[in-house]
């Protein structure tokens, strides 16, 4: 039985930082360690295995330049840029839900 596409959508982007990587990589090839300081919060060996699993997936590709000390960049594929669309929306959606949220006295835009 084939997995339900909504279901693939959700398995390439899940994981906690998935979605801030791939916003921040929206605005255009960032090194390593310009990613971690955009994601201070974020460990390195985190960050290193979100990366990775996004570039397995097809969504980032990885460029190593040849020098002392190496240096790691990293851009969306033609295919991570196609992932634009649902991901602004999901940034809209979930502005109006914290409006919401708030309105009805349930404050969700703290992380629990």
């Amino acid at each position: 039985m084939q997995k339900c596409p909504v279901e693939i959508t959700v398995e390439l982007i899940e994981g906690k930082w998935k979605t801030e990587l791939l916003r921040h990589l929206l605005g255009g090839t960032k090194r390593f360690n310009e990613l971690r300081r955009l994601m201070p919060e974020v460990t390195q060996r985190v960050m290193t295995n979100q990366l990775r699993e996004m570039e397995r997936d097809g969504l980032v590709e990885r460029t190593v330049y040849a020098e002392i000390p190496p240096k790691v960049e990293y851009r969306l594929t033609e295919l991570g840029r196609s992932l634009e669309p649902m991901l602004l929306e999901m940034l809209r959606w979930g502005e109006a839900y914290v409006r919401a949220a708030e309105a009805a006295g349930c404050d969700r835009s703290r992380n629990p």
